[in-house]
C-alpha cells in the first residue's frame, strides 16, 4: 500500500482529482470541504471547463490546475493571474499523467469519463497511490495491465462506482483487490433501468438526448446518463467487477431495482446475502473511499425507509437492453474486445448526443464494430490503445453509413 492517511496521522493527505469539474469531482470537493484538516488538494484537472475550474482553484488553492485542452489552459492561466496567482497551470493530456504521480499526492480520484481517463489512472497505480476509481473504463480497457500495476507497485485500489463500492462494503475485511473474496458465492449488481424502463419498445427509436439524460434517481453527466439508459453502464460494470473482485462472469448477476436504494449485494456460500443501502447520493461512496477504513461524514442525510416503502427487483429485458448482451460477449472474448466495446460505445453515444444517431442504433453500431474487429491479446498498453483507435474509426464509419437524420 501507499502512504495512506489513517486516524493517527497529523499530515493531511494530498489529493489529485482527475475530472474535478464533473459530477463526481464536484461531489468529491464537497466531501473534502467538510474535512479541511484531513485532506489537501494538490491538483485539480478538467478537459476544457475553464470557468468552473477557475472557481474551484480560487476556493481550494491547489498547487496545480490542469486542462487537457492546451488552448483552454492558456485562458485559465490568464484568469488565475489575479484570482489565484499561486496556482500553476499546466496544459495537455500528458500533464494529467504528471499530476497523478506527484510525490506530494497520496490519493488520486480517477473521475475522467471514458477512455481518456485510462492513462492518468494507470499512472496513479504505477506510482503506488491510493486510486479511487470512478472511471470504470480504465479496468474495462486494460484490466490485466491495471491490476498488475496495482499489485506490483503496492497501490491501494478502491472503487467509487456506487455498485462496486457497495460490494466492497459487503466483503470481508481481508478482501484484496483482484482476488476472489473468501466465502463469496456471487455478487449482484443493481440497476435502476434508466428513464425508459417502462417505455414501449416501439417508442425507443424516437427518444431524444434530453429524455435519455433525465435519469430518474441519479444526477450524472450526459454520457453516463445515456449509458444508464442503454444499460451499457451495467455491462461495463460487470467487466469491471470481474477484475476488481476476481470472479468469473457467471458469478456476477445484474438485476433491476428502480428505487436505487439497494446499491448492490453479495451472496455468501452459506446462502446469506449482504446488501448496502443508502440514498442515491455519490457522496456516500466517495466519503467511504476517502476515509477508508474509517467512516467519515459525507454530508448526506439519512435514508427514510418508511418513505421508500417498497423495494422492487426484476430481471432485465435483454430486448430492451441489448448493450448488456454485447458487454457479456466482449467479456467472454477477452483480450482487446472490451476496449473495442468501450470505444464503439463512446463514439455511438456521442453521435446520439449530437443528434446524428437514433437511440436504438447505439447498440447496433457497437455490435457492428465488435463484429468487424476480432479480439487480440491485450498484452501491452500500445496494443490496447491501437485497438481503441481502430475501433473508434470503425464505429465512426458505421455511424456515418447509417445516415440518421438529426433528432430534435
Amino acid at each position: 500500500m501507499n502512504s495512506a492517511m489513517h486516524s493517527t496521522d497529523t499530515t493531511p493527505a494530498g489529493i489529485t482529482i482527475l475530472g474535478s469539474t464533473g459530477s463526481i469531482g464536484i461531489s468529491t470537493l464537497d466531501v473534502i470541504a467538510r474535512h479541511p484538516q484531513r485532506f489537501r488538494i494538490v491538483a485539480l484537472t478538467a478537459h476544457s471547463s475553464v470557468d468552473v475550474l477557475a472557481g474551484q482553484c480560487e476556493r481550494f488553492r491547489p498547487q496545480f490546475a490542469v486542462l487537457a485542452d492546451s488552448a483552454a489552459a492558456g485562458r485559465l492561466r490568464e484568469l488565475l493571474r489575479t484570482r489565484a496567482p499561486e496556482v500553476e497551470v499546466l496544459g495537455g493530456a500528458e500533464a494529467l499523467v504528471t499530476v497523478a504521480g506527484l510525490d506530494a499526492v497520496d490519493y488520486v480520484m480517477a473521475a475522467i469519463v471514458g477512455g481518456a481517463g485510462l492513462l492518468p489512472a494507470l499512472a496513479a497505480a504505477k506510482h503506488g497511490k491510493r486510486v479511487l476509481l470512478a472511471n470504470k473504463e480504465a479496468l474495462v480497457m486494460s484490466g490485466d495491465l491495471f491490476m498488475r500495476a496495482v499489485r506490483e507497485q503496492g497501490a491501494t485500489l478502491l472503487p467509487v462506482d456506487s455498485e462496486h463500492n457497495a460490494i466492497l462494503q459487503c466483503l470481508p475485511d481481508d478482501y484484496t483487490a483482484g482476488e476472489e473474496p473468501r466465502g463469496v458465492r456471487r455478487i449482484v449488481l443493481t440497476a435502476s433501468g434508466g428513464p425508459f424502463r417502462c417505455l414501449p419498445l416501439g417508442q425507443l427509436d424516437g427518444v431524444t438526448p434530453d429524455q435519455a439524460c433525465a435519469h430518474p434517481n441519479w444526477s450524472m453527466g450526459r454520457k453516463i446518463s445515456v449509458d444508464s439508459a442503454t444499460m451499457m453502464n451495467k455491462g461495463l460494470e460487470v467487466i469491471e467487477a470481474g477484475w476488481l473482485f476476481g470472479l468469473p462472469q457467471e458469478r456476477i448477476d445484474v438485476i433491476l431495482h428502480p428505487q436505487s436504494v439497494v446499491h448492490s449485494l453479495v451472496e455468501y456460500s452459506d446462502g446469506s446475502m449482504l446488501a448496502q443501502l443508502g440514498c442515491p447520493d455519490m457522496r456516500i461512496p466517495i466519503s467511504h473511499v476517502l476515509g477508508w477504513p474509517e467512516r467519515i461524514d459525507s454530508g448526506t442525510g439519512s435514508l427514510d425507509l418508511l418513505a421508500v416503502g417498497t423495494l422492487q427487483f426484476e430481471a432485465p429485458d435483454h430486448a430492451r437492453y441489448p448493450c448488456l448482451g454485447l458487454a457479456a460477449e466482449a467479456m467472454r472474448a477477452g483480450g482487446t474486445a472490451p476496449a473495442v466495446l468501450n470505444a464503439a460505445n463512446e463514439v455511438a453515444v456521442q453521435a446520439f448526443l449530437d443528434g446524428r444517431l437514433a437511440f436504438t442504433a447505439i447498440a447496433q453500431v457497437i455490435a457492428d464494430t465488435l463484429g468487424q474487429i476480432s479480439a487480440r491479446p491485450a498484452d501491452s498498453l500500445d496494443a490496447i490503445l491501437a485497438e481503441d483507435a481502430r475501433a473508434r474509426h470503425c464505429a465512426g464509419e458505421f455511424v456515418a453509413a447509417r445516415k440518421v437524420k438529426a433528432l430534435s
